[in-house]
């Protein structure tokens, strides 16, 4: 027993003694003759320690842009490593309820890739910088270190990093909160506004399964959708930007804007809605697309309203025809007056924004107009290449209207269908008028009583559209009894 307390004195003795030296070392020898014997040192015991170390920081060099690299490894652990952690730290992620779950500091937790054994660890260091006050200011840094044997360098390095940080990314992107984003008019901005997009969070609960469509023509386009965005290596291979255009057009209350929404929850995509007559130019317009995330919806609606984009085009064919009209001076300053003061987006800056050379800097995009008048468009705008697919949105048919009773009624069947299909055949009826008659009322509230009001609807459209007919056959009875007339009248001759 004496023996052991002896040896435990000396070995303190000659700790002390040591730390004792190495302290009079710095002090006697300079800050670059340290430097040389600590590289020395930590090359020789290199030979006793085979582990290799990694370490990530949580803010660059400036320490203001949080690190990408820090944020997928975060991702990362949460999802996987940390829940085999003892101690975790609960923090609220942004924009959401939701709580996380992480490791906690000086927490270490193990990892395998490949049947290779790896070590993640959390840390935290506090350092002291001057400030204007009395007092130095305190700076927290978090960093992850990633530690394994040196014989696993090359796997490390060249796959397993890679695999942590895209799958760090894709967890980042399922998480999000997503978002849906409108353009700042110019007027608007000012100098502390960094973007020119605002946002609030994309909450529109509309799906495919609730959405009311024929259901084939419903599977074409989920299946089109799902192949786009597993489609990263087809687009590269073919040499093409991994985007694609959607032309959704039909009449007001056929459910575009929903389309859009089930397309955005279908493909978890934030959804970028431009307001044409709020860009300013051309620049303006590439502008807000160079701000665009990947894995979006770019969408213009009602594009035939939003800027006279054929007007030009067409004004030129007129004048190489030699139908010219002359105008009045007054009228023509009043005219150009008018345009200097709205957007001055041309048809050409449209095109290249949609599949110019600048539409190659994000990729996974989908780029959506809507329409109801899709023969007032100019032919290169909706082309195959630039609107890849043209998807008409019609009139309620039977089909559709079974999707719309079972989210509204929730009804598979029932003895007024029957009636209902007939009459839907011979009328022309919106999905969004057809849902307005579903949608139960507080003073019925019985399934029965709105199929029965939706019946009525329908039966006075078809009268409606009769009498349209027998109108338009009235005024027309004079236009053929003259040509019947001119028909006499030449074989008389």
């Amino acid at each position: 027993m004496a023996m052991g307390e002896m040896w435990v004195k000396g070995l303190g003795s000659k700790m002390a003694s040591l730390m004792f030296l190495w302290a009079l070392l710095q002090q006697c020898f300079s800050c670059h003759l340290r430097g040389f014997i600590e590289k020395y040192v930590r090359r020789w015991t290199s030979f006793f320690n085979p582990y290799i170390q990694i370490t990530f920081h949580e803010y660059n060099g400036d320490n203001f842009c949080r690190s990408k690299v820090y944020s997928a490894i975060e991702s990362y652990l949460i999802a996987n490593s940390s829940l085999r952690a003892s101690r975790l730290r609960a923090d609220i992620a942004n924009n959401s309820r939701k709580l996380i779950l992480s490791m906690d500091d000086y927490e270490e937790v193990t990892d395998e890739f490949h049947g290779v054994k790896l070590w993640w660890s959390s840390h935290r260091s506090i350092s002291k910088t001057p400030s204007l006050s009395l007092y130095p200011t305190a700076v927290e840094k978090r960093y992850y270190k990633l530690t394994f044997h040196g014989r696993h360098r090359e796997l490390v390095t060249a796959y397993y990093l890679n695999h942590v940080i895209d799958q760090g990314k894709a967890i980042e992107v399922r998480n999000r909160q997503r978002k849906l984003y409108t353009n700042i008019p110019s007027e608007s901005w000012s100098s502390y506004r960094k973007t020119m997009w605002s946002h609030v969070a994309f909450q529109h609960p509309a799906t495919f399964q609730t959405l009311a469509m024929e259901p084939e023509k419903k599977k074409e386009i989920v299946d089109d959708l799902v192949a786009f965005s597993k489609g990263k290596d087809y687009y590269a291979r073919i040499g093409k930007v991994w985007k694609r255009g959607y032309l959704l057009y039909g009449p007001p209350g056929t459910g575009k804007s929903t389309m859009i929404a089930a397309m955005a929850n279908l493909l978890d995509y934030d959804v970028y809605d431009i307001e044409l007559t709020a860009v300013k130019d051309n620049t303006e317009l590439r502008r807000l697309l160079l701000e665009t995330s990947s894995k979006a919806i770019i969408v213009i609606e009602d594009i035939d309203c939003s800027l006279d984009l054929t007007g030009r085009r067409k004004k030129k064919e007129k004048e190489e025809d030699g139908h010219t009209n002359k105008v009045d001076p007054v009228e023509k300053g009043a005219e150009e007056e008018g345009k200097e003061k709205n957007s001055r987006v041309t048809l050409s800056g449209l095109l290249n924004f949609i599949d110019g050379i600048w539409s190659a800097c994000k990729g996974e995009r989908l780029i959506v107009f809507t329409t109801n008048h899709v023969d007032q468009l100019d032919p290169a705008l909706i082309r195959r290449g630039r609107m890849d697919k043209h998807i008409e949105l019609s009139y309620c048919r039977f089909e559709a209207f079974k999707v719309l009773a079972k989210n509204y009624l929730e009804l598979d069947s029932h003895r007024l269908f029957e009636r209902i299909g007939q009459l839907m055949g011979e009328t022309k009826m919106t999905p969004a008028d057809v849902a307005e008659y579903l949608m139960p009322k507080i003073q019925s509230g019985c399934a029965e009583t709105c199929l029965e009001n939706l019946i009525r609807a329908l039966e006075l459209e078809k009268e409606e559209t009769m009498l349209k007919a027998e109108e338009i056959n009235v005024k027309k009875m004079p236009e053929m009894l003259v040509k019947e007339e001119a028909k006499e009248g030449s074989k008389e001759d």
